[in-house]
């Protein structure tokens, strides 16, 4: 439908205002939104096809701002940082376009299934990645895993991001954006950031790439390169305002302050981040220096779930639990986290991540009519619903999920593939890939 409208919904906006209407409605033209409001104020025009959404509220879809796909769920356990590396490299040794092609879309749709509608992925082989958003329909934003460092010539060359870039920037309406993706200080020479920064300059790109993830790799960064993590990347020059760094578990005040100033924006990954011991952020004191700051879930290989309704809970319990401050992360912070902030940590702010007129139309239809989103009470504050969107709902909630206006879950289903179709090819190339991995256990090599 080129034009709908959505009906009676809860509208949780996450505009500047975090505007809530208890009963709203929301119309779509072309993919974008042209209206909304209180029901008894939005006039419909005559033929709009209406969904009759009373009982559900509407959000913008969630935006995920660090993953990795994979088909390696479960099989890297019981490891910290530095000693699961190795183990998780042995994919990318083994990994092949089709590997990487049912990876993504395996992903893919259960990003989208879980209400996410748009994805920052660092991979491999991402024109497949490409191929497999346009299978889901999915709004994706690819960097590929560049590393040129001797020893590490199984990821993307420098030569692979660029082309890509010139095949895939801006393609699918819009909806593929290309970054420069950096995979590690230790993987990457000096060269290829400084073509990451002409990269930048030339067509517009974001630059993405890991930083203080760990305790001991930051340490062992400082030692090696005679500065800490944050202060070598800025060295190469690449901070700024289209630069976004994965973890940051492990910044100090002054790197704090140095990203604020700086502009750049940080890709939390709670549970991740607590998953494989590197510790909790200092999220509480990155908000208050005005970063911004999403949230990511990683990918499957190290989270095994790609929900950012639980990384949204996550986040804001470990900071209570660790701070014994209840205060700290309250719902209202952790939904503009998810939405409107990794809008913006992508630089995409302007088209999507909040329920405004003129944007893109990602939304996301909740089912409040379910045992865990019951009794439901809203107000302009967005009652208790607000608060039971971030600590009690979850994927089971997802009815309908809509992409540049386009329906792509509908009744928790999706409208593109043949779910069963999709998940049985994962299945056999998993179980493949899974073998490969173990098949050249012996070429594990240690990050540092």
């Amino acid at each position: 439908m080129n034009r709908f409208a959505i009906r009676d919904a809860a509208l949780f906006t996450v505009d500047p205002h975090n505007q809530v209407i208890a009963s709203g409605t929301l119309i779509v033209d072309h993919g974008r939104i042209s209206a909304l409001g209180e029901t008894a104020e939005i006039v419909i025009p005559d033929g709009c096809p209406v969904i009759e959404a009373k009982g559900h509220a509407l959000l913008p879809g969630l935006i995920d701002c660090h993953s990795h796909s994979s088909l390696m769920r479960g099989v890297t356990e019981n490891m910290q940082l530095m000693d699961w590396l190795p183990y998780y490299q042995l994919e990318h040794r083994a990994l092949t376009e089709e590997y990487a092609y049912h990876s993504a879309r395996l992903c893919y749709l259960e990003a989208l299934k879980s209400g996410t509608t748009c994805v920052m992925d660092m991979y491999r082989f991402m024109h497949r990645c490409a191929d497999a958003a346009a299978d889901i329909g999915l709004r994706v934003n690819l960097a590929p895993y560049v590393a040129d460092a001797p020893g590490k010539d199984f990821f993307a060359t420098r030569a692979e991001n660029r082309a890509l870039i010139h095949s895939h920037h801006g393609s699918q309406n819009g909806r593929i954006q290309v970054w420069m993706g950096l995979e590690h200080l230790f993987y990457c020479t000096a060269d290829a950031y400084a073509e990451a920064l002409q990269c930048q300059q030339d067509y517009g790109v974001g630059i993405h790439t890991h930083a203080c993830e760990q305790r001991e790799e930051d340490q062992a960064v400082e030692q090696h390169f005679g500065r800490r993590s944050i202060a070598q990347l800025d060295h190469y020059g690449i901070l700024g305002e289209r630069t976004l760094l994965a973890h940051c578990v492990w910044l100090n005040d002054e790197e704090i302050q140095r990203l604020a100033n700086t502009g750049s924006a940080i890709a939390h990954c709670p549970i991740s981040n607590a998953k494989l011991a590197s510790g909790v952020a200092r999220v509480p004191e990155m908000l208050a220096a005005g970063l911004t700051v999403g949230l990511g879930t990683d990918g499957p290989v190290c989270n095994n779930s790609l929900s950012l309704f639980e990384e949204m809970k996550f986040s804001s319990l470990i900071q209570k639990a660790t701070r014994l401050d209840a205060t700290v992360l309250p719902a209202e912070q952790m939904l503009r986290m998810a939405t409107i902030n990794g809008a913006r940590a992508l630089g995409l702010e302007r088209n999507i991540g909040s329920l405004e007129v003129g944007k893109r139309a990602d939304l996301l239809l909740l089912d409040l009519n379910m045992p865990n989103m019951t009794p439901a009470e809203i107000d302009i504050q967005g009652g208790n619903v607000l608060w039971n969107l971030v600590f009690a709902a979850g994927s089971q909630n997802v009815a309908s999920v809509w992409v540049d206006g386009r329906q792509l879950i509908a009744n928790g289903r999706a409208t593109q593939v043949s779910e069963a179709e999709l998940l049985a090819q994962a299945q056999a190339q998993g179980i493949q890939l899974f073998q490969q991995c173990r098949d050249i256990a012996h070429l594990r090599t240690r990050m540092l």
